[in-house]
Protein backbone atom coordinates (compact mmCIF):
# COMPACT_ATOMS: atom_id res chain seq x y z
CA UNK A 1 0.00 0.00 0.00
CA UNK A 2 1.30 3.44 -0.92
CA UNK A 3 1.58 6.16 1.69
CA UNK A 4 -1.52 8.34 2.05
CA UNK A 5 -3.76 6.09 -0.05
CA UNK A 6 -5.70 4.51 2.80
CA UNK A 7 -9.45 4.99 2.32
CA UNK A 8 -12.15 5.30 4.96
CA UNK A 9 -14.18 2.19 5.62
CA UNK A 10 -17.92 2.00 5.03
CA UNK A 11 -18.36 2.12 8.81
CA UNK A 12 -16.38 5.38 8.99
CA UNK A 13 -18.54 6.89 6.27
CA UNK A 14 -21.76 5.87 8.05
CA UNK A 15 -20.44 7.39 11.29
CA UNK A 16 -19.52 10.61 9.46
CA UNK A 17 -22.96 10.87 7.83
CA UNK A 18 -24.61 10.29 11.22
CA UNK A 19 -22.42 13.02 12.68
CA UNK A 20 -23.41 15.43 9.92
CA UNK A 21 -27.08 14.62 10.58
CA UNK A 22 -26.58 15.54 14.26
CA UNK A 23 -24.88 18.80 13.25
CA UNK A 24 -27.82 19.67 10.98
CA UNK A 25 -30.33 18.83 13.71
CA UNK A 26 -28.46 20.99 16.21
CA UNK A 27 -28.07 23.86 13.74
CA UNK A 28 -31.82 23.90 13.05
CA UNK A 29 -32.59 24.32 16.75
CA UNK A 30 -29.68 26.53 17.78
CA UNK A 31 -31.37 29.88 17.10
CA UNK A 32 -34.55 29.17 19.05
CA UNK A 33 -32.62 27.49 21.90
CA UNK A 34 -30.38 30.55 22.32
CA UNK A 35 -33.39 32.88 22.07
CA UNK A 36 -35.14 30.83 24.79
CA UNK A 37 -32.02 31.04 26.97
CA UNK A 38 -31.91 34.83 26.66
CA UNK A 39 -35.68 35.34 26.90
CA UNK A 40 -35.84 36.87 23.42
CA UNK A 41 -38.98 36.66 21.36
CA UNK A 42 -42.51 37.95 21.13
CA UNK A 43 -44.03 38.34 24.59
CA UNK A 44 -47.67 37.57 25.18
CA UNK A 45 -50.03 35.42 27.24
CA UNK A 46 -50.42 31.65 27.39
CA UNK A 47 -53.84 30.31 28.40
CA UNK A 48 -53.75 26.69 29.58
CA UNK A 49 -56.42 24.38 28.16
CA UNK A 50 -55.37 20.83 29.01
CA UNK A 51 -52.47 18.75 30.27
CA UNK A 52 -51.13 15.65 28.50
CA UNK A 53 -48.93 13.25 30.43
CA UNK A 54 -46.80 10.27 29.44
CA UNK A 55 -45.83 7.63 31.97
CA UNK A 56 -42.27 6.31 31.97
CA UNK A 57 -40.94 3.73 34.44
CA UNK A 58 -40.67 5.71 37.67
CA UNK A 59 -41.33 9.03 35.96
CA UNK A 60 -44.16 11.09 34.51
CA UNK A 61 -43.67 13.79 31.89
CA UNK A 62 -46.46 16.28 31.39
CA UNK A 63 -47.06 19.09 28.91
CA UNK A 64 -49.63 21.83 29.14
CA UNK A 65 -51.28 22.71 25.85
CA UNK A 66 -53.15 25.91 25.24
CA UNK A 67 -53.33 29.14 23.33
CA UNK A 68 -50.71 31.84 22.98
CA UNK A 69 -51.77 35.43 22.28
CA UNK A 70 -49.44 38.29 21.43
CA UNK A 71 -51.01 41.45 20.04
CA UNK A 72 -53.29 40.30 17.25
CA UNK A 73 -51.50 36.98 16.80
CA UNK A 74 -53.12 33.80 18.17
CA UNK A 75 -51.35 30.44 18.20
CA UNK A 76 -53.70 27.61 19.20
CA UNK A 77 -52.47 24.25 20.47
CA UNK A 78 -49.01 25.25 21.63
CA UNK A 79 -47.13 23.67 24.51
CA UNK A 80 -45.77 25.66 27.43
CA UNK A 81 -42.17 24.49 27.76
CA UNK A 82 -41.18 23.01 31.11
CA UNK A 83 -44.61 23.04 32.78
CA UNK A 84 -45.43 19.99 34.91
CA UNK A 85 -48.87 18.66 35.90
CA UNK A 86 -49.30 21.13 38.77
CA UNK A 87 -48.13 24.22 36.86
CA UNK A 88 -51.61 25.27 35.67
CA UNK A 89 -55.30 24.68 35.97
CA UNK A 90 -57.44 24.86 32.83
CA UNK A 91 -58.15 28.50 31.93
CA UNK A 92 -55.21 29.89 33.90
CA UNK A 93 -53.03 32.39 32.09
CA UNK A 94 -49.32 33.12 32.35
CA UNK A 95 -46.84 35.47 30.78
CA UNK A 96 -44.89 33.73 28.01
CA UNK A 97 -42.76 34.43 24.96
CA UNK A 98 -42.55 32.91 21.51
CA UNK A 99 -39.14 32.32 19.91
CA UNK A 100 -40.63 31.11 16.65
CA UNK A 101 -40.17 27.43 17.52
CA UNK A 102 -43.10 25.52 16.16
CA UNK A 103 -45.37 24.15 18.86
CA UNK A 104 -43.70 25.73 21.93
CA UNK A 105 -43.72 28.90 23.96
CA UNK A 106 -41.60 29.64 27.03
CA UNK A 107 -42.20 31.11 30.45
CA UNK A 108 -40.25 34.06 31.88
CA UNK A 109 -37.52 31.68 33.11
CA UNK A 110 -36.60 30.70 29.56
CA UNK A 111 -35.05 27.33 28.87
CA UNK A 112 -31.87 25.29 29.14
CA UNK A 113 -32.42 23.57 25.79
CA UNK A 114 -29.19 25.11 24.55
CA UNK A 115 -27.26 22.55 26.61
CA UNK A 116 -28.70 19.61 24.65
CA UNK A 117 -28.26 21.48 21.36
CA UNK A 118 -24.61 22.18 22.20
CA UNK A 119 -24.03 18.52 23.14
CA UNK A 120 -25.61 17.39 19.86
CA UNK A 121 -23.42 19.83 17.95
CA UNK A 122 -20.21 18.68 19.66
CA UNK A 123 -21.11 15.00 19.26
CA UNK A 124 -21.98 15.52 15.60
CA UNK A 125 -18.74 17.36 14.88
CA UNK A 126 -16.77 14.65 16.65
CA UNK A 127 -18.45 11.86 14.72
CA UNK A 128 -18.13 13.69 11.41
CA UNK A 129 -14.41 14.28 12.05
CA UNK A 130 -13.72 10.68 13.12
CA UNK A 131 -12.80 9.33 9.66
CA UNK A 132 -10.43 12.26 9.01
CA UNK A 133 -8.74 11.79 12.38
CA UNK A 134 -8.39 8.04 11.83
CA UNK A 135 -6.93 8.55 8.35
CA UNK A 136 -4.42 11.12 9.65
CA UNK A 137 -3.35 8.82 12.47
CA UNK A 138 -3.07 5.89 10.07
CA UNK A 139 -1.04 7.93 7.59
CA UNK A 140 1.24 9.23 10.36
CA UNK A 141 1.84 5.69 11.63
CA UNK A 142 2.52 4.44 8.11
CA UNK A 143 4.93 7.33 7.51
CA UNK A 144 6.73 6.64 10.79
CA UNK A 145 6.98 2.95 9.98
CA UNK A 146 8.35 3.66 6.49
CA UNK A 147 10.95 6.13 7.78
CA UNK A 148 12.02 4.18 10.85
CA UNK A 149 15.45 2.54 10.62
CA UNK A 150 15.34 -1.22 10.57
CA UNK A 151 16.93 -3.22 13.33
CA UNK A 152 20.03 -5.20 12.41
CA UNK A 153 19.15 -8.65 11.19
CA UNK A 154 15.54 -7.62 10.38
Amino acid sequence: MKLGTKRPSAFDLVIAVGGLALVLLAAQNLGSALAALRGEGTWGTFTAHRVECVQHPGHEQCTWLGEFRAGGQVRPEVAFYGADREAFVPGQTARAFDTGRRGHVYGPGGSNEWIMVALLLVAGLGLAARPVIRLRRGTARTTEAAGAPRAPGG
